[in-house]
């Protein structure tokens, strides 16, 4: 018995997000790796070479995200997952079996390369394959997988840290070598899932469009009145895109909609960063070492973290499509400045150097502090940064726009990670007043400016960014719907009522 149509699409879209799996494994496996005793008696390396390690990977990121966009235009979505698997494959061998530091950061860069491939054109796939309705759900997936990756690292971390002795490689090397498993189920299996339809039908290839749509949202049914509509919709589109839409880079930045939609997505991304996710969670395992916990209890406690995370991430995913994106992005961030508040008044008033002793109880309210901060991040500004740039472009522009906007984040996401241990060092608890503004300014800027796009079909975006207001605080939603899509399934009601009643004339006579 054939799945039902939303079901079909949405398990399609959990295995794709295998690639959003090896995102979060390999940031959270990499700091048990370079932490554990035999890696340090290996290779010996200095500060600066262990934050190599840590920034190469992002670095590839950044380039990967730059080659998925004309990636994913010219080969298609699967080819360029398929690709993005199968480089991180050769990066996670050459990392298992590194020899000396220079073989590692070769397979850092090359696994982050293949990463950020996947995480710019995964959730640009999940978006073009599934309803309106459950779009936010899906694409959610993105986050929510990268809180399992990070999740299986901890464990698996935790189990290789304490079941093998400090003599052995396989302290490091069996936790980096698990991550090659999911990459190559991906690479193997990925082709046998549909293509987009929008790709296709962007390409030529209308009757494949057709029939994809027909597989993903009717059982195969190319007559479904949805359908039809949805097909004829695309083909519209598709082909205004391809007389007045972006063609190039350049031309993204030419047409007043794309370039509005463009600077929407940057800054999201740029956003995200300067909520300082990557500042607290790094800095949260140095306050747990200065309270005296190290080694597995460390690794313990930030699975603890990786849990909440991912309850907070199958909270945005059950809501998402009913609460919409832009007020849970708005309290996500104010939500995130409160946590950054209570941890900087912590680290004023009794300095780390002194949490180990009689302020143990302050250390372990920074603790908290860090929870909620990851429970609010990880329910709304987190997921919702994958969802929103996947869904605002069009056909011809969404490729280039994701790209642009996921490089965001990986440059601010290295630009983080480098500065903050310096900052923690040198202006210590000011530091953290940075992401108290950012995080106020960021809901500020996400009231004024950033619309509404749940349930809006994705031939419908640029409607709305070309009609709606720029300040968009009082503007009325549905005064700013096309019905386009509501419109052709009328339509096509009405054709298939004619038709049939057309055929029971012919019988009748």
């Amino acid at each position: 018995m054939a799945l039902p149509p939303k079901i079909y699409q949405f398990l399609v879209a959990v295995f794709a997000s295998l690639g959003s799996l090896l995102y979060g494994y390999d940031l959270g496996v990499i700091a048990e790796a370079i932490a554990s005793e035999n890696f340090t008696n290996l290779f010996n390396p200095t500060k600066n070479e262990i934050g190599a390690v840590v920034s190469v990977f992002t670095g590839g990121g950044f380039f990967g995200a730059a080659l998925a966009g004309p990636l994913g235009d010219r080969w298609g979505r699967k080819w360029t997952i398929l690709t993005g698997a199968l480089v991180f494959c050769l990066g996670g061998a050459l990392q298992t079996g590194a020899q000396n530091l220079g073989y590692l950061y070769a397979g850092r860069a090359i696994a982050g390369l293949g990463v950020g491939v996947l995480v710019m054109i995964v959730p640009l796939y999940q978006a073009e394959l599934c309803h309106p309705s459950i779009r936010g759900r899906v694409t959610t997936l993105q986050q929510f997988m990268l809180g399992i990756g990070a999740l299986i690292a901890s464990g698996t971390g935790y189990g290789a840290y304490t079941g093998f002795p400090a003599t052995s490689s396989k302290q490091w090397r069996v936790s980096l070598g698990i991550q090659i498993i999911p990459a190559a189920l991906l690479a193997a299996l990925i082709l046998l899932f549909p293509e987009s339809p929008r790709w296709l039908i962007a390409h030529d290839r209308a009757e494949d469009g057709l029939v994809t749509l027909a597989q993903l949202h009717a059982r195969g049914d190319t007559e479904d009145v949805w359908v039809r509509a949805e097909w004829t919709a695309i083909q519209d589109a598709v082909a205004v895109e391809t007389a007045e839409g972006a063609r190039s880079y350049g031309d993204l930045f030419k047409k007043k909609s794309s370039a509005r939609r463009l600077f929407l997505a940057v800054a999201l991304q740029a956003s995200v960063q300067m909520t300082g996710v990557s500042a607290i969670q790094y800095y949260s395992v140095t306050i747990f070492n200065q309270m005296g916990i190290s080694g597995g209890d460390t690794l313990k406690y930030q699975t603890y973290n990786s849990v909440i995370a991912l309850v907070a991430q199958a909270l945005c995913m059950l809501l998402v499509d009913r609460l919409g994106r832009r007020w849970p992005l708005i309290l996500g961030n104010l939500g995130n400045c409160v946590t950054f508040i209570a941890a900087a008044c912590l680290l004023a008033k009794y300095p780390p150097d002194a949490l180990g002793g009689s302020n143990a109880v302050a250390a372990r309210g920074f603790i908290a502090a860090t929870w909620l901060f990851n429970f609010s991040f990880s329910a709304t500004c987190g997921p919702l940064s994958w969802i929103i740039p996947a869904e605002i472009f069009d056909t011809a522009t969404r490729a280039k726009g994701v790209s642009i906007a996921t490089m965001t984040s990986f440059a601010f996401n290295t630009m983080i990670g480098q500065t903050t241990s310096v900052a923690m060092e040198t202006i210590k608890w000011r530091w953290y007043i940075l992401f108290v503004v950012c995080n106020f300014t960021n809901a500020v800027f996400f009231w004024a400016f950033m619309p509404e796009t749940k349930n809006r079909p994705l031939e419908e975006m640029d409607y709305l960014f070309t009609n709606a207001p720029l300040f968009v605080p009082f503007m009325d939603v549905k005064e700013y719907e096309s019905h386009d899509l509501e419109r052709r399934v009328e339509e096509q009601q009405r054709k298939g009522s004619v038709e049939h009643v057309t055929d029971v004339g012919r019988k009748a006579e």
